[in-house]
């Protein structure tokens, strides 16, 4: 199959590319840099383009068997998602699979989650065979606080008390790579998510266990965790964020016992846990 990866070069879009390499198909990733292709794994390929260019809409997706779409949480994230579905729909691609977010209509205020549904209805009215990823908050998203842990002893994420059933990134690769090369899986939406619901303070125990030392809980001071951001990354950004945490503080995002289920069934084994990531992790880092 030849398949078109979006977002193929980072945190999701490159566990995608590994998965369906392993599964023999043939696989071109498209990026805005050129500089990010060059890590690609030998034998894929490689597009350079903007999804808000009419050009690249065009055609980048002309003799594909399938897309993979993912569109980076931005400002324009809704706009880039819609364009890529006329252009699937125009170049009557095989099969579509979107990433969009876990239980996303239920938060619609939210940029992070509002801007995905648009999108969604889109690809459910386009006429291509589809199938919808909605995948919990990601576990490799810990990765970042390395630092904070390590040096500082500190988890900051703020995701509150309440929990998150968070999934691993290889489970979403295998999922999408599964949807992508095997029928059987036509206009269904899938969940993916965790064995079980973690807080800031069970995540922090976690990591205290699984590095031998000891990392307390940042805490739920979202004013304090937006102030320490705007150093690193844009405003807006910042601002989507500090309000998904705080409905994740007061709601959570919790997993049903049957979108385990769902998942289970499709992946063939049940989903990774948290602890057994920290555990793997926190070896690499030692």
């Amino acid at each position: 199959m030849n398949i078109l990866v979006l977002g193929g070069t980072g945190t999701v879009g490159s566990a995608v590319v590994a998965a369906l390499v392993d599964r023999g198909a043939s696989v071109t990733v498209l990026s805005r840099s050129p500089e990010r292709t060059a890590q690609l794994p030998s034998g894929v390929g490689a597009v350079h383009g903007d999804l808000q260019a009419p050009k690249t809409i065009r055609s980048i997706f002309k003799g594909r068997d399938a897309v993979f779409l993912l569109n980076t949480v931005s400002p324009t994230e809704a706009q880039e998602g819609l364009m890529s579905v006329i252009g699937i729909t125009e170049a009557d691609v095989g099969r579509v699979v979107y990433l969009s977010v876990h239980q996303a209509d239920q938060a619609p205020h939210l940029p992070h989650f509002g801007m995905k549904l648009p999108v969604e209805a889109a690809i459910r009215k386009s006429g291509i065979p589809y199938t919808i990823l909605r995948p919990n908050s990601f576990i490799q998203n810990d990765l970042w606080f390395k630092d904070a842990m390590l040096q500082y002893g500190v988890y900051p994420q703020p995701i509150g008390n309440v929990g998150l059933s968070r999934v691993d990134v290889r489970d979403i690769a295998e999922a999408a790579a599964i949807a992508l090369t095997e029928d059987g899986h036509e206009g269904a939406t899938y969940n993916l998510v965790g064995p079980a619901a973690h807080t800031g303070e069970s995540t922090a125990r976690g990591w205290s266990e699984a590095l031998g030392r000891e990392v307390a809980y940042g805490g739920d001071d979202l004013d304090a965790w937006e102030a320490q951001m705007l150093q690193y990354m844009p405003a807006a950004l910042v601002f989507d964020f500090r309000h998904m945490y705080d409905f994740f503080q007061r709601q959570g995002l919790e997993a049903t016992e049957d979108d385990i289920a769902r998942q289970t069934r499709l992946l063939g084994h049940g989903p990774r846990s948290f602890e057994d990531f920290a555990r793997e992790t926190a070896a690499t880092w030692s």
